[in-house]
């Protein structure tokens, strides 16, 4: 069931330049949230911004009563976002599109820069389990990699840097912990890291699910704009999605 909730902002950090995160408290009772599902958060008194903007659920503490977003400022919508403080409220529709399905008992999460955002509170809902994933950060560099210590009390971490100033220098793909034996993978970043590990999961014959990342306007699948090519036709990310089994989506990697 989607709800339109007024969020209060408790706490707000800044992650650097490019990343922020906003910790929103639910009125009443916050409904549940699987990991990989998004929000559509309304941008207020901003006149060029007429969108809701997608974005991941990075943390729901369900004893507080909150969700924590992590968010990129790469436009006129995320600027204004920037710009909120502790106490002001913010309008989301929520939670939309499948989460990722907590599969296997040796998973392994693959997530480059924004893409770390739903990672954290899969990783959590593992631990909850009582699984601990390897956990494989990448970015070209470590100002790229804004969420870090977080993840450790939840699983195994490693990074990976395309300039070496974090963890081993190279493409997530690359990294030695990527060689290692699991039984799925669960990722989220940029399209063509997704791409890649899919492939080698498939190659591997290993389960992946992969959380893609196209614009979205409404979130419900009533617009068409995140339609992606799957192999069994054309599918709504937002309402389809965003987690898709990688194995419904060979012509999404063959493009």
């Amino acid at each position: 069931m989607k709800h339109i909730t007024d969020f209060t902002i408790v706490d707000r950090r800044q992650l650097g330049e490019h990343y922020f995160t906003l910790t929103l408290r639910h009125p009443d009772t916050l409904p549940p949230v699987e990991a990989g599902q998004f929000v559509e958060v309304e941008v207020r008194h901003c006149r060029e911004v007429l969108l809701r903007r997608p974005i991941s659920v990075h943390d729901v503490d369900p004893v507080a009563n909150t969700l924590t977003l992590l968010v990129q400022v790469v436009g006129q919508g995320t600027r204004q976002l920037a710009t909120l403080g502790v106490g002001e409220r913010l309008n989301l529709i929520y939670p939309l599109g499948h989460g990722f399905s907590l599969q296997g008992r040796q998973p392994l999460l693959v997530g480059g820069g924004a893409g770390i955002a739903p990672l954290l509170y899969l990783a959590k809902c593992y631990h909850a389990r009582g699984v601990r994933p390897t956990i494989l950060l990448g970015g070209r560099t470590k100002e790229l990699i804004p969420v870090r210590d977080e993840f450790s009390p939840y699983g195994t971490v490693y990074y990976a840097t395309e300039d070496g100033s974090l963890g081993e220098r190279g493409l997530v793909t690359q990294h030695t912990a990527f060689g290692q034996d699991y039984d799925h993978i669960a990722t989220c970043g940029p399209t063509p890291m997704m791409k890649a590990v899919g492939r080698a999961a498939v190659a591997r014959g290993v389960e992946c699910e992969v959380s893609l990342e196209n614009m979205m306007a409404c979130g419900i699948g009533a617009c068409l704009c995140c339609v992606c090519d799957t192999d069994e036709g054309h599918k709504c990310v937002c309402k389809e999605g965003p987690v898709f089994d990688i194995r419904r989506l060979t012509k999404w990697m063959e493009q």
